[in-house]
């Protein structure tokens, strides 16, 4: 899964597209090469049981735009579901749209074991252990990618700062967790893993039913979407939860945070890196990014006055001012001191060793609204200050 999953199942539907409706093409199946998730827990409020929260994977998939379709189909077509044409006749209504468009489009999807299989609940306690999620997504090769990048876009990112008060290395940071610069896109048909998730989630999950209608959800934007654009919906391939493009949006948020950032009266997140970096800044912009604010601090402990219950219990939301913080055992030194916001204590598990710990800002937790983890968060920005010493060591 992509990172920007569980945060698009807060983001309301946008407003009733309507077009003329696209043709539909034969329903091929794609070749599916699934990459490691992203299984975005919820937040917890208590110590222990944020000691319980899954690492997620940000990891993207194979780029869509290279991936190989074949004949054969992953699984029967929706057609055959009562529910599922019924949802169709209900979408068309409500965003009027041709019933026959969108009940084609839906019946011609597939459903997808491999899409079931990964988004299956861990079967066995999993270890948190942040030196090893780290070395997922920060390792030479990334880097030089991220470099690669930041290189030939470097007029793009700093116009996106400048628009947004977005940091570039930020925003480097994100692309390069979620797709490694457009490398890793999705292999999977949209249609078939938003079909397959709507209609057909693991009822093993424990949040089964919420997240059912989450990609109900994102099905109907979807098929809103593409029909506005004129576009067939068969042929986008993306992550196995839909998420598309070297940002990896899911389709709620493709209509409310994506821009043309490259002028073309387009947005196009497959193919376009600057309509990509614009609506990564976008994003943030959205959810309170603050020009100039650290995204956290170093942090160590009084012992002696140290209550971490309390300094746990908010988990990643930052509560405490620095006098607050200061209070409860947390020791801070320098710009840390003059910070006027709140303030999280942020824990990273390292299996059998000590956890690492850090002061979040808001900054910190506005990165996290983009796929709900700390670890997800810290990667990112450690991905991109990674490739910003790489680009300032360049002549």
């Amino acid at each position: 899964m992509t990172g920007m999953f569980l945060m698009a199942m807060a983001s309301p539907l946008g407003a009733a597209e309507t077009a003329t409706a696209p043709a539909l093409s034969p329903a091929p199946a794609v070749v599916t090469k699934p990459a490691p998730s992203a299984n975005k827990p919820a937040k917890k409020s208590a110590h222990k049981a944020r000691k319980a929260h899954n690492v997620q994977n940000a990891q993207g998939q194979k780029p869509a735009r290279k991936a190989t379709r074949i004949s054969q189909a992953s699984g029967p077509a929706y057609a055959s579901r009562p529910e599922a044409m019924l949802f169709a006749d209900n979408t068309a209504a409500q965003r009027n749209l041709s019933p026959a468009w969108v009940r084609r489009a839906i019946g011609q999807a597939r459903f997808s074991p491999a899409v079931v299989k990964l988004m299956q609940p861990p079967t066995q306690p999993f270890v948190k252990n942040w030196a090893v999620y780290r070395s997922r997504f920060i390792d030479d090769a990334r880097i030089a990618a991220g470099l690669k990048f930041w290189q030939s876009h470097a007029a793009t990112l700093a116009r996106a700062e400048k628009e947004y008060g977005v940091p570039q290395e930020i925003i480097v940071g994100i692309i390069g967790v979620e797709t490694i610069y457009g490398q890793n896109t999705g292999s999977f048909r949209v249609m078939d893993a938003l079909t397959t998730l709507a209609f057909d989630f693991p009822a093993s999950h424990p949040r089964a039913v919420e997240r059912s209608e989450f990609f109900k959800r994102e099905l109907e934007q979807f098929l809103s979407h593409q029909n506005r654009l004129g576009a067939d919906p068969m042929l986008a391939l993306g992550s196995y939860a839909g998420a598309m493009g070297l940002p990896q949006f899911m389709p709620s948020s493709w209509v409310r945070f994506a821009v043309d950032f490259d002028g073309d009266d387009k947005i196009d997140l497959w193919n376009s890196p600057a309509d990509a970096i614009g609506s990564v800044a976008s994003y943030f912009k959205a959810f309170n990014w603050q020009t100039g604010m650290p995204t956290h601090f170093p942090v160590s402990f009084d012992k002696e006055r140290l209550d971490m219950d309390t300094l746990m219990a908010p988990d990643i939301l930052p509560t405490f001012s620095v006098a607050s913080f200061t209070a409860k055992g947390a020791v801070l030194e320098g710009a840390a001191l003059e910070h006027k916001g709140p303030l999280a204590l942020i824990e990273l598990l390292n299996g059998p060793n000590a956890p690492s710990f850090v002061a979040g800002t808001d900054n910190f937790y506005v990165i996290t609204r983009y796929n709900w983890s700390s670890y997800y968060a810290m990667a990112v920005i450690e991905l991109g200050q990674a490739v910003a010493r790489e680009m300032k060591n360049r002549p």
